[in-house]
């Protein structure tokens, strides 16, 4: 694989971020196409060519743009570790926070259909992708099925996510589902689901719950007097794990 970082011995690897890139018989632990491979049986020497065409890109510094809305698009980009938020940006210059991309997940699905990222991509701190050409993935998916099944199942996900927080919920229902959904991606991927880094600022929080920085500022002070979080900087941790899910229920679908 290619790298495309000026100074890969000198970039610090973000806290609690899998370290592992792999050997010459399986993908690194944080690879989007993990789950796929595994259910399948496969490793690197049967999706050789899949290893050929995944491209080491970054790093990307906070605030820096892996894509830009309008660009062509030509491929998807996994987070391999950092955290990437998806922005779209109106008229009048006002954002809207779409999502948030931890390691292993896959930025750009939402560009397949128009042939251009409909968004901006935006590393939130130091972040490192893999960069997958979309003509050559989707050529291997036609050979390989669980592939392909495993790009459907990404793309209604992502279908998912966009409709999650669209229903009338209040506040607290909002917020505990924010962080019980994060949690429980971290988990996915190998990592702690009550202890992790909100990488994104507050008012990025607000902004995708569809509410006002003040409010969840709020509610993550009753959070933590109601003892079910513990906050300390941008370090949280889920105390009530079953409380806060019984509080996300109607949001989650669970």
């Amino acid at each position: 694989m290619e790298s495309h970082s000026s100074q890969p011995g000198a970039l610090a690897r973000p806290t609690g971020v899998p370290s592992n890139d792999g050997d010459a018989e399986n993908f690194c632990s944080s690879c989007a196409f993990a789950e796929a491979c595994a259910v399948a049986g496969y490793g690197r020497p049967e999706l050789n060519d899949l290893h050929c065409l995944v491209e080491h890109v970054g790093p990307f510094e906070p605030g820096q743009r892996v894509f830009r809305s309008g660009d062509p698009f030509r491929a998807l980009f996994a987070v391999r570790t950092g955290m990437i938020k998806t922005t779209l940006v109106d008229a009048e210059g006002r954002e809207q926070v779409l999502g948030f991309y931890l390691p292993g997940e896959l930025v750009g699905l939402d560009a397949i259909y128009p042939e251009h990222y409909p968004c901006d991509a935006i590393a939130l701190e130091t972040t490192l992708c893999c960069r997958f050409s979309f003509p050559a993935m989707s050529a291997l998916a036609a050979r390989q099925p669980k592939i392909q099944q495993h790009l459907f199942r990404l793309l209604s996900k992502e279908l998912g996510s966009a409709t999650l927080l669209a229903g009338d919920h209040s506040a607290d229902e909002r917020l505990a589902a924010f962080l019980v959904d994060l949690g429980d991606r971290y988990a996915t991927r190998g990592l702690s689901g009550t202890e992790f880094r909100l990488s994104m600022a507050r008012a990025d929080i607000a902004n995708y719950l569809r509410l006002a920085a003040e409010t969840v500022s709020r509610v993550l002070g009753r959070f933590r007097e109601q003892k079910l979080i513990a906050i300390d900087g941008r370090r949280v941790e889920l105390l009530d794990p079953p409380r806060l899910r019984e509080l996300a229920r109607c949001v989650l679908n669970v």
